[in-house]
């Protein structure tokens, strides 16, 4: 049975140094001398005592910021309510909130984008993450031009966020 040995760099051997001590694992004379490898391990490997001591901490787990989509990136969702909400401090306003019942049965506020809504009690609507900055509890938006949701039809930048077809050149 043969083995074949990768010889690693080290810090205190050089490759010379390793070849006296360990005559065995010299290169065959026609193989090619391998450059450094590069490993995805860390170099500085905790020793068994240190483990035992207790050096090892399970990393914590990101939380999520939009807890009732379950990892999706959209939900369907029927709308139970639409109102406006004032802002934080210093912004003054009225955002366009809507109150909706998850596909999961669980109920959420989410953040109606863009000018001008044709949102009503019963529409079906896509949810996805995002907060709104300025209105507390708020964590979701409806996704524009989606479902029930009509596009923004005067929008003429950024039109993929809002649901709005390139308009008809016009000569």
């Amino acid at each position: 049975m043969a083995f074949s040995y990768t010889l690693r760099p080290c810090s205190f051997l050089s490759l010379p140094k390793l070849l006296t001590l360990f005559p065995h694992i010299a290169p065959k004379t026609n193989a090619i001398p391998l450059g450094r490898t590069f490993t995805t391990t860390s170099p500085a490997l905790a020793t068994y005592n240190q483990v035992t001591r207790g050096c090892r901490e399970a990393k914590r787990v990101r939380k999520t910021r939009s807890p009732a989509l379950k990892n999706r990136p959209e939900m369907k969702a029927v709308c139970m309510k639409v109102g406006v909400v004032k802002p934080k401090k210093p912004n003054s306003a009225e955002r366009k909130i809507a109150k909706v019942r998850l596909s999961s049965g669980r109920a959420v506020t989410a953040y109606i984008p863009g000018e001008g809504h044709n949102v009503q009690q019963h529409s079906v609507v896509l949810v996805r993450g995002g907060r709104s900055q300025d209105c507390p509890g708020v964590r979701y938006h409806l996704v524009r031009g989606a479902l029930d949701l009509g596009g923004v039809s005067t929008r003429m930048s950024s039109r993929s966020k809002y649901g709005t077809k390139k308009p008809k050149a016009t000569t």
